[in-house]
């Protein structure tokens, strides 16, 4: 069987990474030949990770796009087309809607809640004329492929043929569990990007407090150091090589959210990691958060800073409570949100939907 993947990015934008490119090991193995082509160039990624405006940068992204135009005339070269999020991003869906008219079997895949950049947007002629392009690509598709219940009821409000939830997931070959040291000084972790930053500052006024009162670290991984320049974190660069390594050195991973429309389209990736690592968490009430954490038993959720405050003392307070958390939240990504076990339900869907 050969599949076109089409991606926003490489392997430097996390969701590219996440949902797919992780995956190609394994559908090697089963005999599905995955051609890949990325509509952004990890130059691209890196730059704007880096802070460079997307109006430099108009050169990348038109090459992307132009680069995209030519892939398409040989969709008929395979047996399934698999989207990510959309083929071009604010552009109507004319060629989504023109592949179900000539008959192309595609999948999409989301794990945001795109369709908000769209329906939400501040510019009211983007939301005229794309308000509703999500919603078209889910209703073209043959199945649409989500991480979470909120993204669901969106596509069953699109009218889509068939809708699969697959969560984010991880390797346990590459998440291993390392007991850490408990001497050493105890590590409050959170790892995310530069554009996710900004939800440290949600419960800012718990850091200096929590450092008065134990011998405590604040770490954050990718972090834009400006955006938490006023407080007691220490920001350590983000690499894919090292990711693993740092959350193991973690004690406690930590996700506060906003509460908004866009955050509960997340798919709680970070308490997936931490959880692999076995590590006890903390986050917001938002969304999925809500579905992977069972409160008191392999984390805490917590929306005002007392509640923050409260659950991150007991944890740090308490070593075999931590232990506890870690080991059942450990046991739940071995069991749901796995890579060895969620591949076998994408490899299901992909010979469901060619057949």
């Amino acid at each position: 069987m050969k599949v076109l993947l089409l991606t926003h990015s490489g392997r430097q934008d996390s969701s590219s990474r996440i949902r797919f490119l992780q995956y190609l090991p394994f559908f090697k193995q089963q005999g599905i030949q995955v051609d890949v082509s990325q509509l952004l160039s990890d130059e691209y990624v890196s730059a704007i990770v880096l802070g460079k405006s997307k109006q430099s940068l108009w050169s990348l992204i038109l090459l992307g796009y132009w680069n995209r135009v030519k892939i398409l005339f040989k969709v008929k070269n395979y047996d399934l087309i698999i989207i990510h999020k959309e083929i071009f991003p604010y552009i109507p869906a004319f060629v989504e809607r023109l592949l179900c008219f000539i008959g192309i079997i595609y999948i999409v895949d989301y794990d945001d809640a795109t369709f908000h950049n769209y329906d939400k947007h501040n510019n009211w002629l983007v939301r005229l004329l794309l308000g509703k392009k999500i919603d078209a690509i889910m209703r073209f598709s043959n199945t649409v492929i989500i991480g979470n219940r909120y993204l669901s009821s969106r596509a069953q409000l699109s009218g889509a043929n068939q809708i699969e939830i697959i969560p984010s997931v991880v390797d346990l070959n590459k998440y291993k569990v390392v007991k850490s040291n408990c001497n050493k000084q105890l590590v409050v972790g959170w790892i995310g990007s530069p554009s996710t930053g900004k939800y440290l500052l949600e419960i800012e006024s718990i850091y200096k407090l929590l450092a008065s009162e134990f011998d405590v670290r604040f770490v954050a991984v990718g972090c834009n150091k400006e955006t938490v320049k006023e407080l007691p974190i220490e920001v350590l660069p983000w690499s894919e090589e090292t990711e693993v390594q740092l959350i193991q050195s973690f004690d406690v991973g930590i996700m506060p959210l906003t509460n908004s429309l866009w955050e509960k389209g997340k798919c709680g990736y970070k308490l997936i990691q931490y959880m692999a690592c076995e590590l006890p968490v903390v986050a917001s009430p938002i969304g999925v958060n809500k579905q992977i954490i069972e409160n008191g038993k392999n984390g805490f959720l917590a929306q005002e800073p007392d509640e923050w405050v409260g659950a991150l003392r007991q944890l740090l307070n308490d070593e075999s409570l931590r232990r506890f958390m870690g080991e059942n939240g450990r046991k739940l990504v071995e069991e749901e949100y796995s890579l060895q076990v969620q591949s076998k339900k994408f490899e299901k869907i992909i010979y469901e939907v060619v057949n």
